[in-house]
């Protein structure tokens, strides 16, 4: 039996979107292990994957990791990666491999310069090059997010306002200048007639207390009793063995009702709901990618990177459920291929600059 190596360090986002490669690779070759060395906390990404025999964990030394590579004797290694640790991994292993062509100099000429001679190519067609010498061809089919029995979240359980459809929010993201503000997100949740979940990390629970007091604040001013409005429903939401109560309150804001779950349910959870709802709303993040894997409506709103990057939500058969918002006129854009915690130009007009009505509308 044949055994291949992938290494993906991180992230979340990033793990998703190599997963059409690791699913082609078991899939198209015969009689042949799919290994993974990814960083410990992105292993339960990978780990739930089916097509995946085992998963190593990077944590504090790759020395630990390259002594136990070696007892495998890899046929071949797939780098999509392609950084210092990954490279130190290859030429350590001394076993064929090859990589993909990661075009950093052409993200710093369009990021830096405004410069684009990006090719109009999304990453994971990218990736795929790194398998060409296996005979190994792009499926297709999307991505993959597997969700584990005890984190899989049936709609029957939410609130009986929610069972009959609701839209994802996902109001986070690792850099500021790639979340819309709450002020916007505000403006855009005004608009919408359906109930809303609000999802997130814990980094974002200040940001969901946030638009929540901004929504308050949108009431107070439209003389409505705040008590009439907020309810705290007396069911109890079940995820795996833990229960949450609801201090998650239904938040009912002009036709809509508003839940949310910022912070107290982790990713495989929150991607349940994604998998559920009708359509996700999200800023350029993991679990934009993960709402691909699922084939559902994606409107992504982008603020200092730009889809050029090829990096937009991976819909290869059907692009009509991918909605790209972004501010086209903003100049100084792309001003990172990654994020900042604040905007450069401190104006943060590609996100302020944002139409809430292509939004909204963008949904159904």
């Amino acid at each position: 039996m044949k055994k291949i190596l992938v290494i993906r360090f991180s992230s979340i986002g990033d793990i998703v979107l190599t997963t059409p490669v690791i699913r082609c690779l078991k899939n198209q070759l015969q009689d042949v292990e799919i290994h993974v060395l990814t960083k410990k906390k992105f292993s339960n990404l990978y780990k739930t994957n089916p097509y995946i025999n085992k998963v190593y964990e990077y944590a504090d030394s790759l020395r630990d990791n390259i002594a136990e590579l070696k007892l495998e004797n890899y046929d071949y290694i797939v780098d999509l990666q392609k950084n210092k640790r990954s490279v130190r991994v290859t030429r350590a292993l001394c076993r064929p491999h090859s990589s993909f062509p990661k075009l950093n100099f052409r993200k710093f000429l369009l990021s830096t310069f405004k410069i684009n001679i990006m090719p109009d190519v999304h990453i994971v067609d990218r990736y795929f090059k790194a398998v060409e010498k296996l005979g190994v061809k792009n499926d297709y089919q999307g991505l993959d997010f597997f969700i584990s029995e005890k984190n899989n979240y049936p709609v029957t359980e939410l609130p009986e306002c929610f069972q009959n459809g609701y839209y994802a929010f996902v109001i986070g993201g690792t850099y500021k200048t790639k979340i819309l503000p709450p002020v916007k997100i505000v403006e855009v949740l005004k608009r919408i007639n359906k109930p809303v979940i609000l999802l997130g990390g814990p980094d974002d629970v200040e940001r969901a207390e946030e638009i929540i007091s901004l929504l308050n604040g949108q009431q107070t001013t439209d003389n409505v009793d705040i008590n009439s409005q907020i309810q705290k429903d007396s069911q109890v939401f079940r995820f795996s063995d833990s229960q949450i109560q609801k201090d998650s309150q239904i938040l009912r804001f002009s036709d809509s009702q508003i839940l949310n779950l910022v912070g107290k349910i982790n990713l495989e959870q929150s991607a349940s709901l994604v998998k559920n709802a009708d359509s996700v709303l999200t800023n350029d993040t993991g679990l934009m990618h993960i709402a691909a894997a699922f084939h559902k409506n994606v409107v992504s709103v982008w603020g200092n990177t730009v889809p050029e990057l090829g990096m937009y939500p991976y819909l290869p058969k059907e692009p009509e459920k991918c909605h790209i918002v972004e501010c086209k006129d903003v100049r100084c854009r792309p001003c990172s291929k990654l994020g900042f915690k604040e905007c450069p130009k401190k104006h943060f007009r590609c996100m302020m600059d944002i139409d809430v009505e292509k939004v909204a509308d963008s949904l159904s």
